[in-house]
């Protein structure tokens, strides 16, 4: 597993930012890729120890799930529901031209399996339904939030830099574990009770 090896460069890689620019991956909007497996494949995916993420609109998009899950779904039926919101936004510091995206959105529902997709995504075994392909990776999950909220779908959806040098079975790996410590990140700060939504590195399914 490529994990194993990358153990040993996300632990070399250390905090003190010293006069570099940006920060670390464990620093990262609000720390969601802290640890070995997310922080290390945030590192591998984007060819960069250090990030910025200026563009990131982590408590926009928080509160809007949170505005959202207010409203019962059956009165949304045929209604606009919350769009896409970058939770996290990231450029390579040391270039600023790979990037990474992170992004939020409310779904009506947890889509099914979709065989029409073939080899060209892998699904993976997290949350309700979870899938990656060479540069993009979703996490869909249901969050149950105490009263008055409501139960609401959310898709955390990943775009990734194209090519990292790694071969494809390990590059979605890399993009499903990180768009899923991100859904991990997020249910968390809204207390979604059960979300399913494994801990590391998802398997494939």
């Amino acid at each position: 597993m490529a994990f194993l090896s990358l153990s040993a460069a996300a632990c070399s890689s250390g905090s003190d930012e010293g006069g570099d620019k940006g920060v670390v991956a464990s620093e990262v909007c609000g720390g969601f890729a802290k640890g070995v497996p997310s922080g290390a494949a945030l590192e591998v995916v984007m060819g960069a120890e250090r990030f910025t993420s200026d563009l990131s609109e982590p408590d926009k998009a928080l509160d809007a799930l949170r505005e959202a899950a207010l409203i019962d779904q059956s009165s949304k039926s045929g209604k606009p529901r919350m769009q896409g919101i970058p939770f996290c936004w990231l450029l390579s510091a040391e270039d600023g031209e790979r990037a990474l995206r992170v992004a939020l959105r409310e779904e009506s529902g947890v889509p099914d399996r979709d065989a029409r997709f073939g080899d060209s995504v892998t699904y993976f075994s997290t949350g309700g339904r979870a899938y990656a392909s060479d540069s993009l990776a979703s996490v869909f999950f249901t969050c149950r939030i105490k009263a008055p909220a409501h139960e609401i779908v959310i898709a955390t959806k990943l775009e990734g830099p194209d090519g990292s040098g790694t071969p494809q079975k390990d590059a979605r790996a890399h993009l499903i574990t990180i768009a899923n410590a991100a859904a991990r990140h997020v249910a968390a700060e809204l207390g979604c009770q059960d979300p399913r939504l494994v801990e590391g590195v998802p398997v494939e399914s």
